[in-house]
């Protein structure tokens, strides 16, 4: 659901593994500077700001990814045009399948059929009903996990529509998700000079990535911005 499986992608192993070290190292980075000035107290509040940070990261990415995209659509000329705009259905449907999966636990809530009150033993059908959501909860859990982690990776399986994209779309995001935490005040408290390392580390890192990985892609597979959008 979450992973590009575009016949004859190309897909550079060597870029995913630059992709992962620089991710870890980031963590471990940020792990640091939040035990050692005291922003997080713990294992359990790095775990909390790091999803804190997901979650940012996914709303932006929802909100960035159509917009992107069908602006990278409508810059193609004819026949590409109609070509990204068949190939657009699949990522549209990853995004649709991630929101519908985090929205579910809250619409069964939000609907009243499950509340802190309700008495699971008043009858037979909510024994069942029990059992069902239980079930059903043990299945969504690690999808909505493994999605979330698969959406970012893959950034909504946008490879499926070009090569270029992916990159394109994470230099955009990463960049949005920095304006977003200088507003917010991201890492207050920190020194200025490490402040302001570890906020532009991010996009710094990702976008010379991506362009690397952009400059792979045109020096080793011949593939360009400029050939996909025919012009």
């Amino acid at each position: 659901m979450f992973t590009p499986s575009r016949p004859n992608r190309v897909d550079d192993p060597v870029v995913k593994k630059v992709q992962v070290f620089r991710t870890v190292v980031g963590l471990v980075a940020v792990t640091w500077m939040l035990l050692s000035y005291g922003l997080a107290s713990d294992a359990d509040a790095v775990m909390n700001d790091r999803f804190g940070q997901i979650r940012t990261t996914l709303i932006v990415l929802a909100v960035t990814f159509p917009v992107a995209v069908a602006v990278f659509i409508a810059a193609a000329r004819p026949p590409n045009r109609r070509l990204f705009l068949r190939r657009a259905v699949k990522p549209a449907g990853a995004l649709l399948a991630l929101v519908v999966t985090l929205a579910v636990p809250r619409l069964i809530t939000g609907l009243g059929y499950v509340t802190e009150d309700t008495d699971w033993t008043a009858s037979a059908g909510r024994v069942v009903l029990l059992f069902a959501l239980g079930a059903f909860c043990l299945w969504l859990a690690p999808f909505g996990f493994y999605g979330i982690a698969q959406s970012l990776v893959h950034v909504f399986r946008t490879a499926d529509v070009h090569e270029t994209v992916p990159p394109l779309l994470a230099t955009l995001l990463v960049w949005e998700v920095t304006l977003f935490d200088v507003f917010r005040g991201a890492y207050d408290g920190v020194p200025f000079g490490v402040r302001v390392a570890f906020i532009l580390g991010a996009p710094l890192t990702v976008t010379a990535v991506a362009l690397w990985e952009l400059r792979r892609l045109r020096t080793r597979h011949g593939i360009t911005l400029r050939a996909a959008l025919l012009r």
